[in-house]
């Protein structure tokens, strides 16, 4: 990258920042998401409910896709990386609920 002019350098690295700090962002949010689907995880278990609950994943796949679309996003993009979340949140669900109906289970 040397002989890129200065003044190109310049705008890559700040853009490259911004990129830097969005994707810090993106973890901290969904470091906070996961800690409200612990929850909801824990409250399913406590009362016996499934981990999956297929009609609210649709409707967040639903409105999720709708948002996408208004932030200029590609919504089957935006609806692949819902699922991906949506698996991770059930696999967590169904840990807790393990760990609730056999309480050796070690909780993590």
């Amino acid at each position: 990258m040397s002989d890129i002019d200065d003044e190109v350098r310049g705008e890559l690295t700040r853009l490259r920042e911004s990129i830097d700090n969005i994707d810090a962002a993106v973890v901290h949010m969904l470091a906070e998401r996961f800690k409200c689907t612990q929850q909801v995880g824990r409250l399913k278990a406590q009362h016996q409910l499934p981990p999956a609950d297929p009609a609210r994943e649709a409707r967040q796949i639903t409105r999720l896709r709708q948002l996408a679309e208004s932030a200029h996003l590609d919504p089957a993009f935006a609806e692949k990386l819902l699922n991906f979340i949506i698996a991770e949140v059930i696999r967590h669900h169904e840990t807790i609920a393990s760990e609730v109906t056999d309480p050796s289970t070690p909780a993590g």
